[in-house]
């Protein structure tokens, strides 16, 4: 499917503050300020070497100090797999305002996860990463492998549906090809208990359009983490869009600190303790080296619904025969890895760990 899938949302006047440069800035003022009098000054120029260095020691050092990072990942980390950004100089939005259409070099299913993607997947095995807050609809979080139970995707997913009856979830290959919370035309098959029928329940896609409510669970989860975060890191977004852009000003007030990654400036760039401005993935390379951890390397879309208690890679899976992997979690239960196959199979691996019971089940499927 096509990454253009804010064709497919409703029109909507105020999209924030659009095609902002690229650029390390010298404020007047900003023009995110709703003074429409005052302007913003900018230097055409990134973060030097010998500042990137020194700001990424630092954001290093504040992580190794951390006892609970929490990130905040935008459209920014996804630009080098392809897929656009919303608000840059070549962004969405921005080649909306000027009337031209958006350029794609890949689709929602052949876009691999970003170095930053992965290097994220490799903070939280190794600990150091506690929450991971989205506001991306690409998946490639999920895909790249990253646990959901520690993972709030505010605004959906687009290789994700839900049982508008019992709240099951179906991560399915292949993008869904409707939005806005709308019905897929499939419907559940979770069987209940006692050989009882099956749910039937209608799916409906988990993409929000402008007007819809965030998911009250991923929400709270995210407000939960943001509060009890000490340090909240920020990744290619310009904290434009509320809730999700004021999430980590709870950290802030809480008495923790903001570290912002972006290249334009952002809506919080005055309560920000680190600023850098330069790629993501640049800035991720370096922080990961620094603190001598390995970025995992990606082997295929895996899914990966809880987290461990130790960090632990995760080996290639064996096959199965079914094709739908139910999830039963127990007290003393399993951790299960699922890989998607390029054929459509769903194969498994099953990694001993306990765990609580899941609050909502999810079935991965090939999709019908």
């Amino acid at each position: 499917m096509s990454v253009n899938y804010a064709a497919g949302l409703s029109s909507y006047a105020d999209k924030g503050v659009c095609g902002l440069p690229e650029t390390k800035h010298c404020m007047k003022a900003s023009l995110l300020d709703p003074c429409p009098s005052q302007t913003l000054l900018h230097i055409q120029v990134f973060d030097s070497p010998e500042e990137l260095k020194a700001k990424v020691e630092t954001l290093a050092q504040l992580i190794k100090e951390s006892q609970y990072l929490v990130v905040h990942s935008g459209a920014g980390i996804s630009t080098s797999t392809g897929i656009p950004d919303f608000r840059g100089p070549k962004g969405v939005w921005t080649l909306e305002e000027k009337g031209e259409s958006p350029h794609f070099d890949t689709t929602f299913e052949d876009a691999r996860p970003s170095v930053t993607h992965m290097a994220l997947l490799g903070l939280q095995r190794a600990g150091c990463l506690k929450y991971l807050i989205s506001q991306n609809v690409d998946g490639l979080h999920v895909r790249s492998g990253f646990p959901r139970d520690v993972l709030s995707e505010l605004h959906g997913n687009m290789f994700v549906e839900e049982c508008e009856k019992c709240g099951r979830q179906y991560v399915r290959e292949k993008a869904i090809d409707v939005m806005g919370l709308k019905p897929t035309g499939r419907h559940c098959g979770v069987v209940r208990s006692r050989g009882l029928r099956a749910c039937r329940g209608k799916l409906i896609s988990t993409i929000l359009d402008w007007e819809d409510a965030l998911p009250d669970k991923d929400l709270n989860k995210a407000e939960e983490a943001s509060r009890r975060a000490d340090l909240a890191l920020t990744l290619g977004t310009s904290l434009q869009i509320k809730p999700s852009g004021d999430l980590p000003l709870l950290t802030k007030r809480k008495g923790g600190k903001l570290a912002i990654v972006n290249l334009q400036p952002t809506k919080h760039d005055k309560h920000a303790h680190l600023r850098i401005h330069s790629y993501v993935d640049d800035v991720m390379k370096q922080l990961m080296e620094l603190l001598g951890l390995d970025i995992p390397k990606w082997e295929g879309p895996t899914l990966c619904e809880t987290s461990t208690a130790t960090a632990t890679d995760i080996k290639p899976p064996r096959a199965v025969p079914e094709k739908k992997v139910k999830r039963e979690a127990t007290k003393e239960g399993k951790r299960d890895t699922t890989a998607l196959t390029d054929d459509g199979s769903v194969e498994q691996e099953a990694v001993s760990v306990k765990r609580e019971r899941a609050d909502s089940p999810v079935e991965l499927k090939e999709e019908k």
